[in-house]
């Protein structure tokens, strides 16, 4: 990414209640980028996604942090603006990014969890990428490019 535009940093308490806050400190940040609706909540649902892992899957059953970056910027030769949100836990982290990534893995069923909130991921956003080092925690690279910027979306608008 080209020099960034903004910046935010931000972590809280690994509880369920503070999903709904990632999600809604993600949406106030990125309207400086202008996104459309569907945009907003691609974004808002693959945080939601992301920040759940580090709740159930990373941590278990105990609190710690939770640490979320947001960056918005553009990339060389792209005019339009990205959003790149990073999403990281220090807990058990993942054996198998691989394996973990599959539709319907999942490290919890006892709490019933579908094992697709990677898939969910992958699905709304332009990228995802997962570096996870057993011990030491995951961290969660989503990546968007906002179309209505470049002029791509603005009739729908």
């Amino acid at each position: 990414m080209n020099k960034p535009k903004n910046t935010m940093k931000v972590s809280f308490p690994s509880r369920g209640a503070n999903e709904g806050l990632a999600r809604m400190l993600v949406a106030a940040f990125i309207t400086e980028a202008d996104p459309t609706v569907e945009e907003l909540c691609d974004i808002k649902t693959a945080v939601s996604e992301a920040v759940t892992n580090c709740i159930v899957h990373g941590y278990r059953s105990r609190i710690d942090k939770v640490y979320l970056t947001a960056t918005i910027g553009t990339k060389p030769k792209d005019s339009a603006p990205w959003v790149v949100i990073r999403i990281r836990d220090k807990g058990c982290g993942i054996e198998d990014v691989h394996k973990a990534m599959e539709p319907l893995f999942t490290t919890a069923p006892e709490e019933e969890r579908a094992g697709l909130g990677f898939a969910v991921m992958e699905s709304l956003m332009d990228r995802v990428k997962v570096i996870s080092h057993p011990g030491k925690g995951t961290t969660v690279t989503l990546e968007k490019r906002i179309v209505s910027k470049a002029g791509e979306g603005d009739a729908d608008r």
